[in-house]
């Protein structure tokens, strides 16, 4: 009888799960935010490491450029983006993304167009601090902890 053990289990199961990543996850570890650094940072450490599929919305690869060239540089912003792409998957944006999201009842329309794409990416799980913001979830919404705690 094949023995399996429970690290190598855990390894099998997170290799299927996919996550589409918040913007606010990325600048947790970009910008080390405390309290939160420790777990995004883990949560984009299992994406480099192949145990989760990582997604980033294209509209937020835009945002993210903005925000580092406007505290750093245009070099610097390039990157880290670079960088992150290495192991981030990009959720495209298309019309339909956009047609869809304009068809939830989202208070914020940038939330309702992430949501579109963690579902059109077929994300297990959209990955953020501000689970409020994505009521009512078309695709289960989770902090990092709370992935991190299950997996």
């Amino acid at each position: 009888m094949l023995k399996i053990t429970k690290s190598t289990w855990l390894r099998n199961m997170a290799a299927k799960l996919s996550i589409l990543i918040d913007l606010n996850i990325i600048l947790d570890v970009l910008q080390n935010r405390e309290p939160f650094y420790e777990d995004s940072a883990q949560m984009l450490a299992g994406i480099e490491t192949g145990l989760i599929t990582g997604y980033l919305a294209a509209h937020s690869v835009t945002t993210l450029f903005y925000l580092i060239q406007k505290d750093q540089s245009a070099s610097a912003a390039s990157a880290a983006i670079t960088e992150l792409l290495q192991f981030l998957k990009i959720a495209p944006i298309n019309q339909n993304t956009i047609d869809q999201a304009l068809n939830l009842d989202y208070r914020d329309f940038e939330d309702a167009v992430q949501m579109i794409c963690a579902l059109q990416c077929k994300a297990d799980y959209l990955i953020t601090r501000n689970l409020s913001d994505y009521q009512p979830p078309l695709v289960p919404v989770l902090k990092p902890v709370e992935f991190l705690a299950a997996l």
